[in-house]
């Protein structure tokens, strides 16, 4: 049993479970800070506490082209309700045992600049350093409502 705490609420038995990508695109609209639905997913999975759904992860291919070599999973969401420490690095960690029984041979994401990745190193995570520019729509100078800043690309070899 694992415990985890929430404002001084006990959080106990978390479960990650699969989920739709339906279900996980509704908590993400609901909960992430910066960030809107996926198009499409290798496979989505949600976080269990207490009985209620408290974090997804959405996985697919990498965005670029440039590295979408087949064996390379790009962890697209990762959301988790306001308050429930190690909850991230959680899903971080199925989602790589996850990708690693599929056949992947790496796991990458992104963060905003200013964010610190404390899941992402605790989950064996590595900076590889920026990536791309301010603003990544596809479309030179179409906002898409993520904050104007630099990224930072992940990665965990599997």
């Amino acid at each position: 049993m694992r415990i985890v705490s929430q404002g001084g609420m006990i959080c106990a038995d978390l479960k990650i479970v699969p989920i739709t990508l339906k279900v996980a695109n509704s908590f993400v609209i609901e909960h992430h800070r910066h960030h809107d639905s996926c198009t499409g997913c290798r496979f989505a999975i949600g976080l269990i506490g207490n009985g209620d759904l408290i974090g997804v992860c959405i996985c697919g291919r990498p965005v670029s082209r440039y590295l979408d070599d087949g064996f390379t999973l790009e962890v697209n969401r990762c959301c988790v309700k306001d308050g429930f420490k190690n909850a991230c690095s959680k899903l971080y960690g199925a989602c790589c045992r996850i990708a690693k029984e599929m056949g992947y041979i790496k796991v990458i994401t992104y963060t905003l600049e200013s964010e610190e990745g404390t899941s992402l190193v605790a989950s064996n995570f590595t900076c590889e350093g920026a990536a791309g520019g301010k603003i990544w729509t596809g479309v030179r100078n179409r906002d898409n409502g993520v904050p104007k800043e630099y990224k930072k690309r992940w990665v965990r070899m599997l």
